[in-house]
């Protein structure tokens, strides 16, 4: 007897110092309750609730609390057990009863222990997630007349771990919503063929990418893409993640082999943070011109499991550009060559030849006149009609440029006098097709030749080829006994 009178006072003891909450409580109004309503023919008693709520409260007023510890009365902020059980009603509150329905399915189905997650509230008002235990004692499973139950206080973790998925959301909406291009890749398969030939000795990986390009190709095939986000498929014309990676190789080709070679020089020195111009590929075939930045997660740095690259699409730049470098170095008007590339060519070919050089010097013949008569835009018409001429007769290494506003000059590299008339010959042919062409006032020139042996010689054959081109072009107003300064 004293034995036993020891073990309940060690009992007791546990209870209530124990760091857990314990509750001990009477079911057993509940099980009357799960016996009346299986007496009624309720088989699903998850369907039964649903359609009579009120249940949830006969749950809730079934159940008798007996004792609780003190770690109970400390969680929930209560001065004693008689302060905590009349004011249930702060604690279990809000959907605190829909929240038992698990407990009641599984003590529904016979069960004898029961878990759940749920939500209380302290009586000074803080919430708390709380994970529930609950065990029918052994001796007691005939009409559940103690039951013990445990509420272990895991707030602070479910809070972290709300706050963890709130961050995955946010960086993934980030990710997936980014203005610009991202992609995730796992370049380790990279990393291990580079370290294999370096321990083979490779010290001039420069040289061992020339004389082995296929190793560029096979660093290539190892890339793994991990993701990419919206603009990406945007960006490359593709309906969905699976289709773009399916036909990947449509967009990494061309050109992009020698990039990728870049890339693997820099990373071959160390460098984990790249950004370069590369040219990639839609899938309907059109260049993308793409500004890449290129970065191995720092965490990753050991093994370049994870890259990060971000790609703006830089193609109406690029178009800009070109254009502008068109404009730099051509006539708008005729399309020709303008000035400016006419002096860099002529300072170009003074220097480097080949050798000889010819010049033609070409004039339209009566701009000024048409500019009175008809307007400048029809003056502008005709000088078109010259750019249309040139640009068919003359071919590259030679190049035609306006070097004024009538003026025009060809450049004839590697070629002597003899080839200089030749062309002539055909921009007189090409004139006379223009001419039967375009109704009206029939376009005219006067054209010179000359050419030089060396650099030396060449200022003095532009100027040999203009005095030519103004005698001719004298003749011309001779023989329509025009006035030489009208026509000028």
């Amino acid at each position: 007897m004293p034995s036993s009178l020891s073990s309940g006072a060690d009992f007791e003891h546990m209870f209530d110092i124990a760091p857990v909450s314990l509750w001990l409580e009477d079911y057993s109004a509940l099980k009357q309750l799960f016996d009346q309503w299986r007496g009624e023919g309720v088989q699903d008693i998850t369907e039964h609730v649903r359609q009579n709520p009120s249940c949830l409260r006969q749950y809730g007023e079934s159940l008798k609390i007996l004792k609780v510890n003190q770690r109970t009365l400390n969680l929930f902020a209560a001065p004693d057990q008689a302060t905590l059980e009349a004011s249930l009603g702060q604690v279990f509150r809000d959907d605190m009863h829909e929240q038992a329905l698990p407990e009641m399915q599984q003590l529904w189905s016979g069960a004898t222990e029961f878990s759940n997650q749920a939500v209380n509230y302290a009586l000074n008002g803080r919430r708390l997630d709380v994970q529930l235990r609950g065990r029918i004692l052994p001796g007691h499973e005939h009409d559940w007349s103690r039951v013990l139950v445990s509420l272990e206080d895991n707030t602070e973790q479910l809070q972290a771990r709300h706050a963890l998925q709130e961050s995955e959301l946010y960086a993934r909406g980030l990710f997936e919503n980014s203005p610009v291009s991202l992609w995730v890749e796992d370049f380790s398969a990279v990393k291990r063929l580079l370290d294999e030939v370096r321990s083979q000795g490779i010290r001039d990986f420069k040289t061992f990418l020339k004389v082995h390009p296929e190793f560029v190709v096979r660093c290539m095939h190892e890339i793994r893409v991990i993701d990419v986000n919206r603009e990406t498929l945007s960006m490359f014309g593709a309906d969905s993640k699976e289709m773009l990676l399916h036909h990947i190789g449509k967009v990494f080709r061309g050109e992009m082999q020698e990039s990728f070679a870049e890339q693997l020089l820099d990373l071959w020195d160390g460098r984990l943070l790249q950004q370069r111009e590369v040219v990639n590929y839609s899938l309907s075939g059109e260049a993308v011109n793409i500004h890449m930045q290129f970065a191995i997660l720092a965490e990753h740095a050991h093994d370049w499991g994870v890259v990060l690259l971000s790609l703006v699409d830089i193609t109406a730049r690029k178009k800009a550009e070109a254009y502008l470098e068109y404009l730099g170095k051509h006539d708008v008007l005729t399309q020709l060559r303008n000035r400016a590339f006419y002096v860099e060519e002529l300072n170009r070919l003074t220097r480097k030849g080949p050798w000889p050089v010819a010049v033609l010097v070409i004039d339209m013949n009566g701009l000024k006149a048409i500019n009175d008569d008809e307007g400048h835009a029809a003056g502008d018409a005709m000088l078109r009609r010259v750019g249309e001429v040139l640009a068919k007769a003359v071919d590259a290494p030679a190049c035609a440029a306006r070097i004024g506003g009538d003026e025009f000059t060809v450049l004839m590299p590697a070629t002597d006098e003899r080839g200089a008339h030749s062309l002539m010959e055909r921009i007189n042919s090409l004139l006379d097709l223009n001419n039967q062409f375009y109704p009206g006032r029939p376009l005219s020139l006067s054209m010179g030749v000359s050419s030089a042996a060396s650099g030396d010689q060449l200022e003095a054959a532009v100027n040999r080829a203009d005095q030519a081109m103004y005698a001719e072009k004298m003749r011309y107003y001779q023989a329509r006994d025009t006035d030489c300064r009208r026509g000028d």
